[in-house]
């Protein structure tokens, strides 16, 4: 192992992807991540599309880093086995429904009496208390009434979720910035009691949103949907080119509104009264998204990056998947990395984020089968026998 987190050990009995994202993102900084799903099926990941040749792409770099068991934590055996890896572990990652480990016996008094030291992560929809506790949470969930959707799309369409489960995204970030904020305090004291982390998954989307309840309390505004506009700076939208690409554009100081005025020939704008600072720009973004609107539409994508380039400007190519892959800075980066895998020989995945320079992390290996380890975690690990294993696989314990 290498990496920062190079012999933590972490247990990861979570499903689908937020709470499973925290554990994969501490395994690509180094630690020794143990996935344990129920006998038969497993995670439910394993079942997303896309699939090639019947085997599960999404699996493969969701839990990446992992070692695989599975095991029945409902069951007498699965529970006392349970008990005996504990003390091997520092995280424990759960996002049961609230009270449902204290249901098969593992309270948090229970898991503090086994590892006294334990970090407890609980993921959940709403937290461990409140008038929505029990309430299942999918990422559309977290978005919708975290205000993400509220405040996505056009002005006069329906509100929009993003291609892709961003609410779980966000929850993996918050738990993994949780784990790693108790770990300190325990580097800090050895006599620090273990901790349990309360992660509402709803509550983590609404942080992002970081001047919503303040613009709400202060101004009584209620943000809405603004399309590819920008609520704080102009110009600032999506702009279509001659040959049928996409451009996006920033920029709130003068020196980058100037540098973007240069950009496509309009030098007068600078000193334009309309546009002398950023908030006068947003009150009058309509008038200059039109104007830059027209320009790049009668510009190819490379001409309008060479002008903007010439120009030190802040304009952008809206990539797809093809286009990060080919883009020089992401190659020169290695911001994709390839990683063997049993069933492929060997396949792309976003790189480990962020870089550490003198104990950087790796992508060692994609998602394996289910219960793949068993043999080295209840054999090597517990010491069981061949015939034991067998016997508590004949009855799905393992």
């Amino acid at each position: 192992m290498s990496g920062p987190l190079a012999g933590l050990k972490v247990l990861d009995i979570a499903t689908i992807i937020a709470a499973p994202l925290a554990a994969t993102l501490l395994a690509d900084y180094g630690a020794e991540v143990l996935k344990v799903e129920m006998p038969g099926q497993g995670d439910g990941v394993r079942y997303f599309p896309p699939f090639k040749e019947g085997k599960p792409l999404w699996w493969k770099t969701a839990n990446r880093n992992k070692k695989f068991a599975t095991l029945d934590l409902r069951t007498p055996e699965g529970l006392a086995l349970f008990k005996l890896l504990l003390p091997k572990f520092d995280v424990l990652i759960e996002n049961f429904r609230p009270g449902t480990l204290d249901r098969w016996g593992l309270t948090k008094e229970v898991l503090w009496e086994i590892q006294p030291r334990l970090v407890i992560l609980r993921a959940t929809g709403f937290g461990q208390d409140g008038p929505y506790r029990d309430k299942p949470g999918f990422a559309r969930i977290f978005e919708a009434m975290g205000g993400l959707t509220y405040i996505t799309g056009e002005p006069d369409g329906e509100p929009m979720h993003p291609g892709y489960p961003i609410g779980d995204a966000i929850g993996g970030l918050f738990g993994t910035v949780g784990v790693l904020a108790a770990l300190w305090k325990r580097a800090r004291d050895p006599n620090a009691p273990g901790e349990e982390i309360d992660l509402a998954l709803t509550e983590a989307t609404f942080r992002l949103l970081d001047v919503l309840p303040i613009e709400f309390d202060q101004l009584g505004v209620v943000r809405t949907r603004i399309g590819n506009a920008n609520g704080y700076s102009a110009p600032a939208a999506v702009y279509r080119t001659k040959d049928d690409r996409w451009v996006t554009l920033a920029g709130s100081t003068n020196p980058l509104y100037a540098a973007n005025c240069r950009a496509i020939g309009r030098p007068e704008l600078i000193d334009d009264p309309r546009f002398a600072n950023n908030a006068q720009r947003v009150e009058h973004s309509g008038e200059l998204n039109a104007i830059f609107s027209t320009w790049c539409a009668e510009h190819t994508l490379d001409e309008a990056l060479e002008a903007f380039g010439r120009e030190q400007g802040t304009i952008a190519p809206i990539y797809s998947i093809d286009q990060i892959a080919a883009d020089p800075q992401a190659q020169a980066r290695e911001i994709i990395t390839r990683v063997p895998d049993k069933d492929f020989g060997e396949v792309a995945m976003a790189n480990v984020v962020p870089r550490f320079s003198h104990d950087p992390g790796s992508v060692r290996s994609t998602a394996g089968d289910i219960g793949q380890d068993n043999a080295e975690v209840f054999g090597r690990w517990l010491g069981l026998s061949v015939n034991e294993m067998s016997e508590l696989a004949r009855k799905k314990v393992i």
